[in-house]
């Protein structure tokens, strides 16, 4: 395949990327709205994005099942239609079941479509550039929240709450042409043996590189969760402020998810302990410097920098040990990018429950990512181990 093919495919790729990572988080700045008009309570508006979440839980292995035995291709437009529907459904709901359900169907392609994804990107390029591939793909979902949150926001405090998802319909529908016409076919990828895709979840380095993202990412989230209050509490940084201070950590997961993915192509494993133990070292010194509001601002955009450096291997690390089930155990670590966010946001409210000040959260979160670190470290340490039989001497 060319290098400009492959630049066209991996941009279609990036652009329902987009799409996709602007439904998951732009409802965060429509609640009020959403609240107001389908009159329930805030509380029960921010379910809406719990929902998506055990959407992506739940639908990443159901839907890598039901598309196993198609083409890659194909899989992504059927995952994308699906995508599409829950995005209209969710413009045109008349309450707020509806709108769950509607939010739901959305979330089921998510895993699937960044699961198989991945394996795409990986395979489109030439050998050697497979996370940078990733990465690219997924600059599409840090994008997301540079751009697509702060203009959906807008757009619907403007025009309507239901505008955004209105306009997000529509971008599905562009990503859909852009994968149909610049993703080639690829017939070495189709209808993977799903028993063979199962068998590697058996595997201690596949359930290791699991664990790894759950924990190194989850840290993430046991401090990312709270930010605003602790931005607003502990900084003195105004409301209308907040937005842009999260709009500069956008730019820092962008710069940061492409800079993963080369060390990654470069060096995975020590590439991916050092920026481990980087965010980990982040987070912590965010406890002290939230308390100046020019080091808290910058703390969060190196913070955004670290934290997603290592969704690409993070992600390339799962494919590349389970190799004779990619598809299911790409998508699953999708399942456990989520996983590892509700765990860090439950760990952190944890935290506030127990009257330990919003300040202990960056050590909390430090610790989290550290536990992934060591996981990293064992699944290194595995690899190293010399097999059994090459430890026995030689029989007489």
């Amino acid at each position: 395949m060319s290098r400009d093919h492959s630049k066209a495919a991996l941009f279609a790729l990036s652009v329902a990327a987009f799409a996709i990572g602007t439904t998951e988080f732009v409802i965060m700045g429509l609640l009020p709205e959403v609240a107001a008009d389908l009159r329930v309570s805030i509380p029960s508006a921010g379910l809406l994005v719990s929902g998506y979440a055990l959407g992506v839980a739940a639908g990443a292995p159901l839907l890598a099942a039901l598309t196993a035995r198609m083409e890659r291709r194909n899989a992504l437009l059927a995952l994308l239609g699906l995508f599409i529907l829950g995005n209209a459904l969710c413009a045109v709901a008349p309450n707020y079941t509806v709108l769950m359900v509607a939010r739901v169907v959305a979330a089921f392609c998510h895993g699937s479509f960044f699961g198989i994804g991945a394996v795409v990107a990986s395979h489109v390029v030439p050998r050697g550039q497979a996370a940078r591939a990733i990465a690219l793909m997924f600059a599409g979902l840090t994008l997301a929240n540079v751009l697509g949150v702060p203009f959906g926001t807008f757009l619907g405090q403007w025009a309507g709450w239901r505008s955004t998802f209105a306009a997000v319909t529509g971008l599905g529908v562009l990503a859909a042409i852009g994968v149909w016409r610049l993703v080639p076919a690829l017939p070495e990828l189709h209808a993977p043996d799903m028993r063979k895709e199962m068998a590697v979840l058996r595997q201690p380095q596949v359930l290791l590189a699991l664990a790894m993202t759950v924990l190194g990412f989850g840290g993430v989230f046991t401090v990312f969760t709270y930010i605003a209050p602790i931005l607003q509490t502990q900084s003195h940084v105004s409301v209308g402020a907040t937005g842009w201070v999260l709009v500069l950590f956008g730019v820092g997961t962008t710069l940061g998810n492409l800079f993963g993915g080369r060390l990654a192509d470069w060096r995975l494993m020590p590439s991916l302990v050092t920026i481990l133990a980087v965010l980990s070292l982040v987070m912590l010194a965010f406890t002290w410097t939230m308390h100046n509001r020019v080091m808290a601002i910058v703390t969060v955009f190196v913070w955004g920098v670290a934290a997603f450096a290592t969704v690409p291997p993070l992600q390339m690390r799962v494919v590349q040990q389970a190799v004779d089930g990619p598809h299911l155990a790409s998508t699953l670590n999708i399942a456990a990018f989520n996983l590892g966010n509700a765990i860090g946001a439950f760990i952190g409210g944890v935290v506030i429950d127990a009257g330990l000040g919003l300040p202990v959260l960056g050590i909390a979160g430090a610790v989290v990512t550290v536990l992934g670190l060591l996981a990293t470290l064992w699944s290194m340490a595995i690899e190293r181990r010399p097999p059994a039989a090459a430890s026995c001497p030689a029989s007489a």
